[in-house]
Order: structure tokens, then C-alpha cells, then sequence
């Protein structure tokens, strides 16, 4: 599950920089004796020779250890995300990924690769076919000794095993130091990985900048503390409908009403009866009509919203269409604190994070203030 994946990621966050000790310690004294030696493509380089191999052609290239670094990173855990990223979008094509770190003047470099299989007609075709699937950006194929493909695999095996430890702190004990950061690097992971992205879709949402996906997690945070949320589920939530981008969706969907509201676009026009357009709004992809059931809530909400940020508080008069992303991250975390009260705060029942959730007919919702992110009136 995504939000327990999430809590599993950013909680390491704590120990993140003894794992780095770990890791330089153990690659500061090969650092200076062992160096990537790059392929010579001098005349005098060795010519590779084809060969036949289990009945299959092979043009092998080293008598030692290839790999080809795929990313370069400065922060461990947008290292380790992606590490994680790239494994699972390869594994079904046998790709081994290894995650390493080396020291730098400015810090520590995390540096991931793909190990080569030393053969010209493998290794370029895979990693020109991971370049055209979005998934690295380059790649800089090099040879290891045996000793430095020794030691890069047990950095990678020293991340791995130190990630997946057993979690027992929960997101909102980490300090705001820790915690906005790193959510904002998970913000900025899943808008640029996201599919739409990558496969380069028609009418495909911009991944968040780092400046906006810093004041999302700002945004987050601060709502999630406004309203006690669990953290991990309110973020499951936004990962789960747009990856965290301000773009709309499911924009032919339209409800029946009794009437038109201000700001409503009516597509047709029955006996005491009209049909307007009902499209999903912004990041959090809740519908125009779901805004106003919100805006509903907020006008009767009894908390101190000057505890929120300003940008953070709705205004009195909704106009649906105009309402800011930092006003539909209040009004997600609204619903959803909504929701957890119907269920006496019992996550596992409450159906915003069902994966085939049963949406409440209207009046259901009306007469039991259930809110639901598709509510039709």
C-alpha cells in the first residue's frame, strides 16, 4: 500500500545519516586505490570479438566487471526513491540496480547503476530502451574491478537492508527540519515519475518545480496537523488521485440538479431539472460538486481556522471556479477528517482509502453529513 510504503521511506529519514557513515566509511580507504576505469575507444582498445554462447551471438567488451551509472544524486532518500523506482519498472527484464555512495567535496554522491552483462548486444539496446521509456536521463557505461563490484554490491545490499528495517516512529513525531523536506522531495519523486509523464500523453500535467512542491508539503503539513489527520493516508490520498499536480480531471462528467448555482456551467436543461458539468478540480481531484458539500462543511465548522496558515483559510463566498490549490488542500483534509469522524477515527473502515470504495447515494450523505469525494447532488 502506498501510504505504508511512504511511512516506511520518509521515517528512515532519522537514520539516514549514520547509514551514510556506514557507507563512506566503508568506501573512504578503496576511494583513493580504486577509481571507475571508463571503456578506451582508443584504435589500441581491445576489438570485440562475436561470440556464441549457449547458442546465442555475443560481442563481449571486458575481461572484468561492467556497469552504467543511470543518476547522480546529492540527497540520500531521493536516491533511494528512485533506486526503489527503477528496480520495480525493471524487474521483470532481469535489470540488476545497485545504489552507492562516494564521497565528494561537497558531500557525500549517491550514485545509482546498472550492471552490465558484457555484451554489446545487450547492454546498449537495454539502456537506450531505458532512455526512451523516460526512465534515466543518461547513462555512463564504465568497468570495475572485481574488488570495486564487491564493494559497490554490498553498499547497495548495506541501503537496502537499513530501509527496510521495521518502522516503529510515525510521521508526525519526525521534527519539521526532517519531515518537510523530505515530503517535498516525495512531492517532486511523484509528479516527475509520474505516468502521463513519462509515456508523454496528450494534455499531460508539468511535474511540480522544487519551489512548489516545498510549499505543497508545507500546505500538507499544515493541514494535516489543523485537522489531526494521519499524515500517511492524507498523503495516500493526493498520490492516488493526480500525484500531487494541479491539473483537472474527468472533465465529461456532469450530475443532475435541481437547479443551477452561481458559477455553475449547465450543459442541458430539464422540466425542474439541470445538468451541469461536474469535473474533478486541481491536485486533490475532488469534483466541483464535492467543493461546494465542503465549502458546506467549513461554513459550519466550529475550529479556529486562524490557527491556519492565510493562504491555507477558505473565503466565506465559494466561487468554484476559482479556488486555489492551497483551498482544495484544506478542503481535502476537511472531507477526510469528516470522514474519520463518521467511522470514530477507525482508518480501516473508512472508505477514502478503499481501492473499490461504494459511494453513498446523495441523500444518504445529506442525512448522515457523509462527505465523499464523488458525491453527486
Amino acid at each position: 500500500m502506498l501510504s505504508g510504503k511512504l511511512k516506511k521511506v520518509l521515517t528512515k529519514l532519522s537514520v539516514s545519516s549514520a547509514i551514510t557513515l556506514m557507507v563512506l566509511a566503508a568506501s573512504a580507504w578503496l576511494g583513493y586505490r580504486f577509481r571507475p576505469q571508463h571503456i578506451d575507444i582508443r584504435p589500441s582498445a581491445r576489438i570485440p570479438r562475436p561470440e556464441l554462447v549457449r547458442g546465442s551471438l555475443v560481442l563481449p567488451y571486458t575481461n572484468a566487471f561492467s556497469a552504467a551509472e543511470v543518476g547522480a544524486y546529492d540527497d540520500e532518500l531521493e536516491a533511494f526513491l528512485y533506486f526503489e523506482y527503477l528496480r520495480g519498472r525493471t524487474a521483470a527484464d532481469g535489470v540488476q540496480m545497485l545504489l552507492t555512495a562516494s564521497p565528494a567535496e561537497s558531500g557525500p554522491s549517491y550514485r545509482i547503476f546498472v550492471v552490465g552483462q558484457d555484451d554489446l548486444l545487450t547492454d546498449i539496446p537495454r539502456l537506450a530502451q531505458l532512455e526512451g521509456r523516460g526512465l534515466i536521463p543518461h547513462s555512463d557505461l564504465s568497468i570495475w574491478s572485481e574488488n570495486e563490484f564487491a564493494h559497490f554490491r554490498y553498499q547497495s545490499h548495506i541501503f537496502e537492508a537499513a530501509y527496510n528495517v521495521p518502522v516503529q516512529q510515525n510521521l508526525e513525531t519526525l521534527d519539521g527540519f526532517q519531515l518537510q523536506p523530505a515530503l517535498a522531495e516525495f512531492l517532486l519523486f511523484k509528479s516527475q515519475t509520474d505516468i502521463r509523464i513519462l509515456e508523454g500523453m496528450e494534455a499531460k500535467p508539468q511535474p511540480l518545480t522544487r519551489a512548489q512542491a516545498e510549499q505543497s508539503a508545507a500546505d500538507i503539513i499544515a493541514v494535516a496537523r489543523f485537522y489531526d489527520l494521519p499524515l500517511d493516508y492524507f498523503l495516500g490520498v493526493g498520490a492516488m488521485e493526480n500525484n500531487y499536480m494541479d491539473t483537472n480531471g474527468d472533465l465529461t462528467h456532469a450530475v443532475w440538479k435541481k437547479s443551477a448555482q452561481s458559477g455553475d456551467i449547465v450543459l442541458k436543461h430539464r422540466r425542474k431539472r439541470v445538468l451541469v458539468s461536474d469535473y474533478s478540480i486541481g491536485a486533490w481531484q475532488i469534483t466541483r460538486e464535492t467543493v461546494r458539500y465542503a465549502h458546506r462543511l467549513y461554513l459550519k465548522d466550529k475550529r479556529d481556522y486562524s490557527g491556519l496558515p492565510e493562504r491555507l483559510r477558505p473565503p466565506r463566498e465559494l466561487d468554484v471556479n476559482s479556488v486555489s490549490d492551497a483551498v482544495l488542500t484544506t478542503y481535502a483534509g476537511l472531507l477526510l477528517r469528516n470522514l474519520l469522524d463518521y467511522f470514530h477515527g477507525d482508518v480501516e473502515k473508512d472508505p477514502a482509502k478503499s481501492k473499490t470504495p461504494k459511494s453513498p447515494s446523495a441523500k444518504d450523505a445529506a442525512a448522515n453529513e457523509r462527505p465523499w469525494w464523488d458525491i453527486d447532488p
